[in-house]
């Protein structure tokens, strides 16, 4: 791959959990991107414990040579909350624009349970035409407002979501206009059916329309484990379903051939929630960085 069209960075949920705060609760915002810098990444996106003053946050990123690329936007189009969602996006797109970034990752919050201790598989959450059409019109319109400030808005589909499943992702991405993207996560792909693991498909599909790029392996046994305990996301996460890439089962050989062959252009973002006190994260960070400039050549 072309490091002049592809950039690397790693996300901060290896070192806290957003979702579970408790997880990496004694690791420091610098102590993160330190080892983030030290570990072979030039990007990041942006953790809870970041500051969100850009005065603050980027002469701390640029001594490490790090920039963000990306930050998570939760959208509650489905729950009727549009006017909510779209004052908080345009205060998220101000962020992330004065810190340099492009894209904003979003997810369809209404009704998910990746938050709660139910089983991930099984009871998800499934909108009706009706919430399936303000999602559509709401991303629409967050579209646009993206567009005007020259940035993307890329659908983060994932684990306990509305937008979770092969056909979910479909019918989302079929419904909405050319000017939103898709943030293509190799983990939750896999993991999105319990009887389906289809990396490449969603790739192949929606390549001219991925702007955006999370690198996520996964345990199988792990898995097996989550949906036959019907244990919940979170659960999954504290017992290792998600590993970094190269450390699981997911073959990556043919999604960097893919994104090579498409002239991708954009970051790739290393992105595995653990619990930190089983997998160290700079250790993990190192190992992903390795595996990529074997597997990728950048």
């Amino acid at each position: 791959m072309n490091s002049d069209y592809v950039k690397l960075a790693i996300a901060p949920i290896g070192w806290t959990n957003d979702d579970m705060p408790e997880l990496g609760k004694e690791n420091t915002f610098q102590q993160c991107v330190s080892e983030m810098a030290l570990a072979g990444f030039t990007g990041s996106e942006v953790g809870s414990k970041y500051p969100r003053d850009p005065a603050v946050l980027k002469p701390a990123l640029e001594l490490r040579g790090l920039k963000i690329c990306n930050m998570w936007f939760s959208t509650f189009f489905a729950d009727g909350r549009k006017e909510q969602t779209l004052r908080e996006f345009c205060e998220a797109l101000t962020f992330l624009r004065a810190m340099g970034a492009t894209v904003i990752g979003c997810s369809e919050q209404s009704g998910s349970i990746q938050g709660l201790s139910v089983p991930i598989y099984g009871e998800k959450v499934m909108f009706s035409d009706q919430q399936w059409q303000r999602v559509v019109d709401g991303y629409n319109q967050i579209g646009e407002l993206a567009a005007e400030q020259g940035m993307s808005v890329c659908l983060h589909h994932h684990m306990g979501t509305g937008i979770q499943t092969l056909a979910e992702i479909d019918r989302f991405m079929e419904s909405v206009k050319h000017n939103v993207f898709l943030l293509y996560d190799t983990g939750h792909v896999y993991a999105s059916e319990r009887n389906q693991r289809d990396v490449i498909g969603v790739l192949e599909k929606y390549q001219s329309r991925i702007r955006h790029v999370h690198l996520k392996d996964c345990r199988e046994t792990v898995l097996q484990q989550v949906a036959r305990n019907n244990l919940s996301f979170l659960d999954g996460v504290r017992n290792g379903m998600f590993t970094v890439p190269g450390d699981g089962v997911i073959d990556f050989a043919p999604v960097f051939a893919l994104l090579e062959k498409n002239d991708y252009h954009g970051w790739m973002v290393v992105e595995a929630e653990q619990d930190p006190a089983q997998a160290n994260p700079f250790e993990y960070a190192l190992k992903a960085r390795r595996f990529i400039r074997e597997q990728a050549h950048i």
